[in-house]
């Protein structure tokens, strides 16, 4: 009985977690560029009390007895798949409509990656995040240029006098294992060992997605999926302090046995 209090105890826990995972995204709903996440979980170890294939009476155990002693974390696995593109009608909003991930600048000089698009402009003209972060390459759009026009290649170019002129290009990066990448806020990613290195190269290259100019990406999570998803953690939540609340009931009659 005192372990089923444990066990019991380890799935609160793990619903807890779950709880946690489903309430970011359901915050992050209307979040441009975020990928909704998935708690994953694993059982723990077992006390094994009879190992099958044990010899007895002249044969073999067919099956063994062992008790689990509860579940615990496995991962938090960020699911990529696209969002819905938003129209806007700014010029320098942008979607990758595929795979890659734009490239920013952050103030210690490294490189973070995000799938927002939804781009600025600085006093120089310079392509920025919200939070002031350079794309990279860095572009920058002069003060007389009438239209912005970027490609689905990443072309940037605008119109001057009637005329359109290339002022930069977009690169789009991408990582063998997109999931192992670590999120750090503000819509940013970071490589990690299990991300594995960027891949840099420009849109509709072989591997990489086009650029959609004037739309930004709504993020990936679906309300009606993520409250079925609170719902199922919370009876699983009420299960489990249930068991608790037996195992302790049990516990208590124990203790009351009179000779």
């Amino acid at each position: 009985m005192m372990g089923a209090l444990w066990t019991a105890a380890s799935g609160m826990r793990a619903q807890q977690l779950n709880l946690d995972v489903t309430s970011n995204n359901l915050a992050n709903v209307n979040t441009t560029g975020f990928k909704r996440a998935r708690a994953e979980f694993q059982d723990l170890m077992y006390r094994t009390i009879r190992d099958s294939g044990a010899p007895q009476s002249g044969s073999v155990v067919p099956s063994s007895i062992q008790v689990g002693m509860g579940v615990g974390p496995g991962a938090v696995q960020r699911i990529s798949s696209q969002g819905e593109f938003v129209q806007t009608e700014n010029s320098t909003d942008l979607v990758i409509e595929g795979e890659g991930f734009f490239q920013v600048t952050r103030p210690d000089g490294t490189l973070a990656y995000t799938r927002d698009g939804s781009f600025r402009k600085d006093g120089n003209g310079q392509l920025m995040t919200g939070d002031g972060l350079l794309l990279s390459p860095n572009i920058s759009i002069p003060a007389t240029a009438k239209d912005v026009v970027i490609g689905a290649d990443g072309t940037v170019s605008v119109n001057i006098g009637g005329t359109l002129s290339s002022v930069g290009q977009i690169q789009l990066a991408r990582f063998s294992n997109s999931a192992g990448l670590n999120a750090v806020g503000h819509n940013l990613l970071t490589p990690t060992a299990a991300s594995g290195d960027a891949v840099t190269g420009v849109p509709q290259a072989e591997g990489f997605g086009s650029i959609l100019q004037g739309y930004t990406e709504n993020s990936n999570v679906k309300v009606v999926e993520e409250m079925v998803n609170l719902i199922i953690a919370q009876r699983a939540y009420e299960a489990n302090s249930k068991s608790i609340q037996s195992a302790d009931e049990m516990l208590g009659q124990a203790n009351t046995l009179k000779r």
